[in-house]
């Protein structure tokens, strides 16, 4: 099946790693990514905040025309949209002279509150999709209601290369640890107050990610900073080696469970992340993954897990053997997109 995808073509995307699995399921893939075309446009910090706060609205025409010079004299059988902030609705009727079906996932909150503006070109061009793919429950109506077609919940996932466990053998010095976190700070979200109080309780977090020196309580959380975002190989490992690893969730974002709730048991680390209905729903507590209230509960259930090895060791076997069988990678991503789509 030739495949056009539209997302971030950067080999360490998350959005890439989509495309690959494509690829790797035996799909002929055209990748082309809309942020090239508003890169001239946003090319300080300023300019790119006005863009971002505007939903690019005084960009489109200029991804449009972008986007079909690059396809220009080629067929698809379908179009793989990730993200879609980019794309208006003009564009998408455009797209249709080159393939019959076009499919958005977008793992993001939309039609949520958070982001102001940002969306206002994708929330307008949602009539224009075939299949939308949603990762929040709620999202399913409220697309409805924006006037998408079909709209289907799927979770989010891991990726079956980038995230594959690591090989067995002397375990590097910088991932050696008790508790991590890898994430970025989010400013109102409180994370840095979250970590601060295990500190007090007398855990240790590594913590990898961005914007942590913007953080209120940044001085007291740089000894545990180990720099800034990790990927590829450094990210499987940090997740695999520690002996515990945290999932924080986004309020702001709507979020009942994030990427790293199946990328952390797939690489062999162990989760342990706030409880909601959806963690609960993928994960036996306390047999595939662990789960909190609060800081002081987290802290309580690290020190326990901290001082039983053995039980580490069969959450982390059990939580992997959980997300297999939950079938939450790219690839059964891409499989249900072309189910979806009747292809």
């Amino acid at each position: 099946m030739k495949i056009l995808f539209l997302g971030n073509e950067h080999p360490s995307s998350t959005s890439r790693h989509r495309a690959d699995a494509f690829v790797r399921l035996g799909h002929q893939v055209t990748i082309v990514s809309p942020q090239k075309a508003i890169d001239p446009f946003c090319t300080n910090r300023i300019l790119g905040a006005i863009h971002y706060r505007m939903g690019y609205a005084l960009l489109r025409t200029v991804v449009r025309k972008w986007v079909l010079a690059q396809i220009e004299g080629q067929r698809f059988d379908m179009c793989f949209v990730d993200s879609g902030e980019l794309l208006s609705l003009d564009t998408l009727r455009d797209l249709r002279q080159f393939t019959p079906n076009i499919a958005l996932f977008n793992h993001d909150d939309p039609s949520g509150p958070r982001d102001g503006n940002r969306f206002n070109t994708l929330r307008k061009a949602i009539p224009g999709y075939d299949l939308c793919l949603v990762v929040r429950p709620f999202n399913v109506a409220e697309f409805m209601a924006l006037g998408a077609k079909t709209v289907v919940h799927v979770y989010r996932s891991y990726d079956e290369v980038q995230h594959a466990p690591q090989s067995p053998g002397p375990v590097p010095t910088q991932f050696d640890n008790d508790v991590v976190f890898i994430g970025s700070n989010i400013p109102h979200e409180g994370r840095d107050a979250f970590l601060l109080e295990l500190i007090r309780q007398g855990i240790k977090p590594a913590i990898w990610g961005d914007k942590w020196q913007d953080a209120p309580h940044w001085a007291q959380l740089k000894p545990f900073w180990r720099g800034g975002s990790i990927s590829g190989a450094d990210y499987a490992n940090a997740m695999h080696h520690a002996k515990i690893c945290l999932g924080l969730l986004s309020k702001g974002n709507r979020d009942e469970h994030t990427t790293r709730t199946m990328e952390i048991p797939y690489a062999g680390g162990l989760l342990c992340a706030e409880r909601t209905p959806e963690h609960l729903h993928l994960y036996r507590e306390g047999e595939e993954a662990i789960f909190w209230r609060s800081a002081q509960e987290c802290a309580t259930q690290c020190k326990r897990l901290l001082d039983n090895p053995a039980l580490i060791q069969r959450i982390k076997q059990a939580g992997r053997a959980r997300v297999l069988a939950n079938k939450v990678g790219n690839e059964d991503l891409c499989r249900t997109t072309i189910a979806h789509l009747g292809l």
